[in-house]
């Protein structure tokens, strides 16, 4: 079975996926890469798939799994490097992809993730105007 190689860039993992995702490639993947984000305390997640012509149903499912297992562990997924027409079939076959943020390029991926951190670091800084009620 082959494994899919997952890379740490700064507080960013990224996975470039350049082999066809059998069932248990994909469950291993989902397992590297949730012990990896807990490993490293990564905030974000890059998915390159752009090496991969086709998506079906099950490659979409498992981005939206991916995302979601991310999501809990506290880590932005971004999928980068979509062609036209792999757009085209998650949308025909209905995929939403719920979680996943979309760039074109790695450089792209990093700059969502990096503002996403900011909007969130500048959500847990602002201070609270609401004052207790008057009796």
């Amino acid at each position: 079975m082959e494994r899919v190689p997952v890379l740490k860039i700064g507080d960013i993992l990224l996975v470039s996926i350049q082999v066809d995702m059998e069932d248990q490639t994909a469950l291993q993947l989902q397992e590297d890469l949730a012990e990896r984000i807990v490993e490293t305390g990564c905030h974000g997640v890059i998915i390159d798939i752009t090496a991969l012509d086709i998506v079906d149903s099950f490659i979409g499912r498992m981005l939206s799994t991916i995302a979601s297992i991310s999501k809990v562990l506290d880590a932005e997924t971004v999928v980068v490097g979509m062609r036209p027409a792999v757009a085209i079939t998650l949308v025909e076959l209905g995929l939403s992809l719920n979680g996943i943020r979309t760039a074109l390029n790695v450089e792209r991926g990093i700059e969502l993730i990096a503002a996403a951190r900011v909007e969130d670091d500048d959500l847990d800084l602002e201070p609270t105007d609401a004052e207790p009620a008057s009796p």
